[in-house]
């Protein structure tokens, strides 16, 4: 089954924590090797900054209004992705709590993938 694990990176006044510092480069390197020798990633990327976003919205009457930036109503904003076909739920689980997005006040969200060709 895939699974889309997503990337949410602290906020910078929760990383500024001492007992938070972010995950090293070589933590991120050693793991994208790692789950991507496992097989089981089928897509991942990192996406870049949000300040270099474009946010689009189409209105009712069906007028399209793009603007600079995300347009988010959350504190968390998405910093990348892996997709990953895995047997099961606790198999995901397990990879994202591997992540080194999941530490220093990072979430990693496991959503399963819609499959609407499935009976």
């Amino acid at each position: 089954m895939k699974y889309m694990l997503l990337i949410y990176p602290p906020r910078m006044t929760d990383a500024s924590d001492s007992a938070c510092t972010p995950p090293a480069i070589e933590e991120w390197m050693l793991f994208d090797k790692t789950i991507k020798d496992a097989g089981v990633v089928v897509s991942d990327a990192a996406l870049q900054d949000p300040t270099v976003a474009t946010t689009v919205r189409v209105g009712n009457s069906g007028e399209r209004t793009v603007t600079d930036g995300p347009f988010a109503e959350t504190r968390e904003l998405i910093g990348g992705f892996y997709v990953v076909d895995v047997p099961n739920l606790d198999v995901a689980l397990d990879w994202a709590a591997r992540c080194p997005g999941s530490q220093a006040g990072g979430t990693i969200e496991v959503r399963p993938v819609a499959d609407f060709e499935q009976g």
